[in-house]
């Protein structure tokens, strides 16, 4: 698993090997596969992705009442025209909420890079095929990316939520996906890493205060704000603009800033949203709920 994207970036120049397929074949060699096996894995990691959109359950809720049928809200309030942000940002907040609803309620996910943050990658990913048309191949290729960078800021940091916050994980997701993003309208490994970056520093110092210790409240509603993210990050990039800091010490400073929260915000359900007077209502609701 590489330690830097400076490191992807100077090999996929070096070598002139695209930045997914750096990543495959590190992928493939650390756990003895053919890329073909690899690549046809990754794909169905992909097709899971669009199982859990294709196969939402408006009716369903999750055991605590507090997730459900948010998705076919977003979906009505679209196809009626009614959303501010348009058609294509109003399917990518649609799917963000059905994937993470499905979480929530138990059904097929892929964490990528958590469960928690299961709906970025995903509501960007597919949203952006359906818009585009790119290939499923294609959409493979930018998986691999997204996978890289998950890699790397894992190897640096944290994904998980316990350790680092919820800027490791919806943070992370959507990092993930803006260099996904980046790679389908033709960036190369340096613009892939700033989307990363750029996507991960408006996110640091984000709580993860789970309602009830919960991976619903403010969980599934993140997912959305996670994946527009990606998006604006991956169009500024696309622009030419470029972060100040160099991804790597991005993903640094993320590390560092987990290191320093109280645990009270690092999903123990106690601090941030959790700690509200809502927030302990709840809490005790289930906790009833529970005993009985």
């Amino acid at each position: 698993m590489y330690k830097s994207l400076e490191e992807l970036c100077k090999l996929e120049e070096e070598r002139k090997i695209p930045f997914w397929k750096l990543v495959q074949q590190d992928d493939c060699r650390e756990r003895g596969i053919s890329e073909e096996q690899g690549f046809e894995q990754m794909r169905g990691m992909y097709l899971a992705m669009k199982a859990a959109d294709v196969n939402y359950d408006a009716k369903l809720k999750s055991a605590s009442g507090l997730v459900g049928a948010e998705g076919e809200k977003m979906r009505t309030a679209r196809e009626q025209g009614k959303l501010l942000c348009g058609d294509f940002i109003g399917k990518v907040m649609e799917k963000a909420l059905k994937t993470s609803e499905s979480n929530a309620c138990m059904k097929r996910i892929v964490a990528a890079p958590t469960a928690g943050s299961c709906g970025v990658v995903p509501a960007v990913f597919l949203s952006l095929q359906e818009e585009k048309a790119y290939s499923e191949d294609r959409m493979v290729e930018a998986l691999y990316v997204a996978a890289g960078i998950g890699g790397v800021i894992a190897n640096r940091a944290f994904l998980a939520g316990a350790a680092g916050g919820c800027q490791a994980e919806i943070g992370s997701a959507s990092a993930m996906a803006a260099g996904g993003v980046v790679y389908l309208l033709g960036g190369n490994a340096g613009e892939i890493a700033n989307a990363a970056a750029l996507a991960l520093k408006n996110l640091l110092g984000l709580a993860c205060d789970p309602v009830a210790g919960l991976v619903e409240v403010p969980c599934v509603k993140r997912n959305v704000m996670g994946a527009v993210n990606a998006l604006t990050s991956a169009d500024l990039t696309m622009a030419g603009i470029f972060s100040r800091i160099p991804p790597d010490e991005v993903i640094d400073a993320m590390r560092s800033i987990g290191r320093s929260m109280s645990e009270d915000i690092r999903e123990t359900g106690k601090g941030g949203l959790a700690g509200t007077p809502t927030g302990i209502t709840i809490r005790e609701r289930m906790a009833d709920l529970t005993e009985k």
